[in-house]
């Protein structure tokens, strides 16, 4: 591990690539960088592992950009849903195949680290950036970058990605700009066995009180991961939201082992993804489903597309070639991520003014749950469903156009749900 190297070691030396941040995002970077064998520094101001709020649900397009040989940590397979509309109108759903996997953050994150080292990346934990300059007296020239670190120590790359977070200092320095932040609050709750048993292969989707809100119930062994997400600004009736949900489960009874909260934050379509030899990607650049608020398959693509990119820029030997590479970076995000996202942004603003339709269609009729049971299992996206079917396209902007129009009671709504 590279937390044994001396300061003075990392000075004298120029990364070919430095990544900060050691959550998915990063790591996917740090991997596909060190595979193509260049020298990688991986950044990390926890210890780990460590603990991040997320329900830790593992859909199709996660598992296909995991590393070669990665075993999933799986707490559970889900081979059912649940969907309720704010507590009303329970369905439950089936499938033979497995929809997606359950895993706990730490130890999944922790694997992906793993990975990367043996890939050839070193890690540093417990070191914050404080910033990265591209000119100026701590950078020798102008193929360099220099990653200034709390406490002044200072270490040099031909390119950096910054996967900091949803709070990215690096993504504040590439000017990031957000267009929707949403808070979520989660729950990881022990429970006994016999409640165990009851959701074991089952997890729940409730559809929320507040536009754009819903609830989720995670089952990973001997906890629940019970968790809400909603707009910020709505901090007060998100948490009476948690805690209403959790007494409507039955579950107020139980001692949660961990409480937390956090923003997830997802860019505005002109928000840049990089500035001179600086990339960002996963939560750091905003990427993320904005209806689902899904971010893990987001984080695991953009990083390893950063990653590779991230080897071109520290090869380009002039401003123009760095520029051309990193404009391939946001062509790449855009023309795969970036349609994804356009059509969650419609999802959400159709979700939003009428759940109630969501809600009878995945419940009742077999296209759209066969389209959620698809995006989940990874045999198709949210862009794909659009672009190969052209009659949901065209009930989606049809729902769009309607955004004026009177949204049905949810009782209309959800009549044939009963």
């Amino acid at each position: 591990m590279s937390s044994e190297n001396s300061s003075a070691d990392d000075e004298q030396r120029v990364w070919d690539v430095v990544v900060v941040g050691a959550g998915p995002a990063g790591a996917s970077a740090a991997y596909a960088a060190a595979v193509a064998g260049r020298s990688v520094l991986l950044l990390e101001k926890a210890e780990l592992p460590r603990y991040k709020t997320c329900g830790g649900g593992i859909i199709g397009p996660s598992r296909d950009a995991l590393p070669p040989g990665f075993e999933l940590p799986l707490q559970d397979r889900v081979h059912a849903v649940t969907f309720s509309l704010d507590g009303k109108f329970t369905r439950t759903r089936r499938s033979k195949q497995m929809l997606f996997g359950l895993i706990n953050r730490p130890e999944f994150d922790q694997q992906l680290v793993e990975h990367a080292q043996k890939a050839g990346a070193e890690l540093r934990t417990g070191v914050t950036v404080s910033r990265v300059e591209q000119h100026g007296s701590a950078v020798p020239d102008r193929r360099t970058v220099a990653v200034v670190l709390q406490g002044g120590e200072t270490v040099l790359a031909r390119a950096v990605v910054g996967a900091d977070g949803s709070a990215s200092r690096i993504g504040a320095h590439v000017g990031v700009k957000l267009d929707q932040v949403d808070l979520g609050l989660e729950a990881e709750i022990p429970v006994p066995e016999t409640v165990a048993e009851d959701w074991q292969g089952r997890v729940l989707i409730d559809w929320g009180p507040m536009p754009g809100s819903y609830g989720w119930v995670f089952p990973k062994g001997d906890t629940l991961t019970v968790g809400v997400i909603s707009a910020r600004g709505e901090g007060a009736a998100t948490k009476r939201y948690l805690e209403d949900f959790i007494a409507r489960l039955g579950l107020a009874g139980f001692e949660p082992s961990i409480s937390s909260g956090h923003l997830t934050r997802c860019r505005a379509d002109d928000s840049p993804l990089s500035r001179g030899r600086v990339l960002v990607c996963g939560d750091a650049a905003g990427l993320l489903e904005p209806w689902t608020r899904e971010g893990i398959s987001f984080a695991l693509r953009s990083g390893r597309l950063a990653g590779e990119w991230a080897v071109r820029i520290a090869e380009a030997h002039d401003a123009v070639d760095t520029r051309r590479q990193a404009l391939n970076y946001a062509f790449a995000i855009k023309a795969g991520l970036g349609v994804e996202m356009a059509v969650g942004k419609s999802m959400l603003a159709a979700f939003e003014r009428r759940p109630g339709m969501l809600h009878a269609a995945i419940t009742s009729f077999r296209p759209a749950w066969r389209a959620f049971a698809g995006i989940t299992r990874g045999s198709t996206t949210l862009g794909e469903m659009v672009r190969s079917h052209p009659m949901a396209g065209r009930a989606l902007s049809a729902l769009d156009r309607r955004s004026d129009a009177a949204a049905p009671t949810v009782a209309e709504s959800t009549a044939t749900t009963e």
